[in-house]
């Protein structure tokens, strides 16, 4: 049978008139709400308002719309049945053969910092999702749509079967309501699972000063963003999902430029080298973190782009070629021109002038990712999946500033010497345990990434360093268990080292600074890396 009436309430307008208008000239009643019936109107389109079909006003601010029998009754009622038929009969209720309906925007809401509990409470539509379960509930005769993107194909069908659709069609979307439901009630539970909150009976929510703990479900829902070609190797299957909710800049939400489509290996790369160099935007003008298999290989700051990016490659250029290049500020002509001149997968930085993207047009399969403005960072729990369950942990957004640091030696640092130390400890911050770097003021000079012994990882940054170390700066990521990191650091004439302290052999590490007129500052804060 040909669809005779469709209600219509939706937050997302997009196509919305349009799609109306073609159901209207097929001759299906339009029943409406609130800012979607004002929305049709303008459109020149007749519309019936839901509360002259209920015969009950909006109520609640709006809170109380279509939960009402005779908006559920002619979603639910089944057409095979005589007793059903009797009864909407009797109380007057008209059948509703198509339903368009998507949801407050919940997730769009909470991803903005500045949004309370409150707002976000206010944006937990409830008739929305009512009235797609129960119009899915019955995809046998009713046609329900929750995505603009489906318009197009609905009318087409439509077209297609005699003004009515296909029962292929209104159970792939019935499909769809119930995952979009779904996940629209998952965020929702994350959500107020990681607030603070504090209410009793009836009274306001509020936010309390009480940290949650995690919770005790962990729930995810995320869309699937692309399929990969592969993961970390060839023979193993792979896919990409994004969460809508998170609008914080990240590889998720930066706009690929050019190049081939990214794979496993460089989503992860990719947003390592971008966390890590957003750590020093504050610091100069211009930042550049290369990566290869999730270790930085150089790190450099500097009064332009293109400084930053040769410092950065300095380190190692035989491990920077094929990395992943990402700068803190847009890059420009000189600078992009440089990066074409050796192979590397990836490009991500906020912008890029035109004689930048000119330039990296010369290597056709680069992957040129450009951010936008940075974000700041915010907290969030970051999940990695094992063999049977979930490892879930607070995001590390740890730094540390002078007035952190603690002097445990007779030689103290000048202004310069905590600056550089400083700058050590932002860049081992990004390096695979167990992790030693050694640093200028602003840039790598050697780096040893996730050895088994923090000594070797000592002797490893020296073996990897082109430059001579004599006056550089020596960060560890943890402890020194022993004394013996510290004098390979001497013999290499390391004038600092910037390490978390708590060893229970600090005394004896101390000890070997202060033999060898060596400073050194303790932050009381760890970054191991796994």
């Amino acid at each position: 049978m040909a669809i005779q009436r469709a209600l219509l309430s939706v937050s997302d307008k997009t196509g919305l008139v349009d799609f109306a208008a073609k159901l209207a000239a097929s001759g299906v009643e339009l029943v409406s709400t609130g800012g979607t019936a004002a929305a049709l109107r303008a459109g020149g389109l007749t519309v019936r308002d839901v509360s002259e079909v209920t015969g009950f006003p909006e109520i609640l601010d709006g809170r109380v719309k279509t939960l009402h029998p005779a908006i559920h009754g002619g979603l639910l009622a089944l057409t095979s049945k005589p007793e059903h038929m009797k009864t909407v009969a009797e109380h007057g209720i008209g059948l509703i053969d198509l339903v368009v309906v998507n949801l407050y925007p919940f997730a769009e809401t909470i991803s903005n910092a500045e949004t309370t509990l409150a707002q976000a409470v206010e944006q937990i539509d409830i008739g929305g999702p009512s009235m797609l379960r129960s119009a899915s509930k019955n995809f046998g005769r009713i046609t329900v749509v929750c995505d603009p993107a489906d318009y197009d194909e609905v009318l087409e069908d439509i077209g297609e079967n005699d003004g009515d659709t296909s029962s292929a069609l209104r159970a792939r979307l019935a499909a769809k309501v119930f995952l979009h439901t779904g996940n629209y009630d998952l965020t929702i539970a994350q959500y107020l699972a990681a607030q603070p909150l504090a209410a009793e009976g009836n009274a306001t929510v509020e936010e309390s000063d009480d940290a949650p703990a995690f919770p005790a479900v962990w729930t995810t829902a995320l869309p699937l963003e692309q399929q990969l070609r592969y993961g970390e190797n060839p023979h193993q299957a792979a896919a990409f999902y994004r969460d809508p909710s998170v609008v914080e800049t990240s590889v998720a939400r930066a706009k690929q430029l050019q190049g081939k489509h990214l794979s496993y290996n460089n989503i992860l790369d990719t947003e390592g080298a971008l966390e890590a160099v957003r750590d020093f935007a504050d610091l100069a003008k211009a930042a550049c973190v290369i990566v290869k298999h999730s270790n930085p290989c150089g790190i450099a700051t500097g009064e332009t782009p293109l400084k930053a990016y040769d410092s950065a490659r300095e380190t190692d250029p035989d491990s920077a070629f094929g990395g992943i290049v990402a700068f803190s500020c847009d890059v420009d002509g000189e600078t992009a021109k440089r990066v074409a001149e050796t192979f590397n997968e990836v490009v991500i930085a906020p912008g890029y002038t035109r004689d930048a993207l000119e330039a990296l047009s010369a290597k056709k399969n680069m992957r040129v990712l450009a951010t936008g403005p940075f974000t700041e960072k915010r907290p969030m729990r970051l999940a990695r999946g094992v063999v049977g369950g979930v490892l879930a942990m607070d995001r590390d957004l740890g730094l540390v500033k002078a007035a952190d640091l603690k002097l445990v030696t007779a030689a103290a640092p000048t202004h310069q010497d905590l600056k550089a130390l400083l700058f050590a400890w932002r860049c081992v911050k990004w390096v695979k345990s167990n992790a030693i770097v050694y640093t200028s003021e602003s840039a790598t000079l050697g780096i040893g990434a996730g050895q088994m012994s923090r000594v070797d990882a000592a002797k490893f940054g020296v073996a990897k360093a082109r430059a001579d170390l004599k006056g550089c700066y020596m960060a560890s990521d943890a402890f020194f268990p022993f004394r013996d990191s510290v004098d390979a650091a001497a013999e290499h004439g390391v004038r600092g080292i910037i390490q978390p302290g708590g060893s229970i052999r600090d005394e004896e590490v101390i000890a070997a600074a202060n033999e060898h007129s060596i400073t050194m500052v303790l932050t009381g804060m760890r970054h191991f890396r796994h």
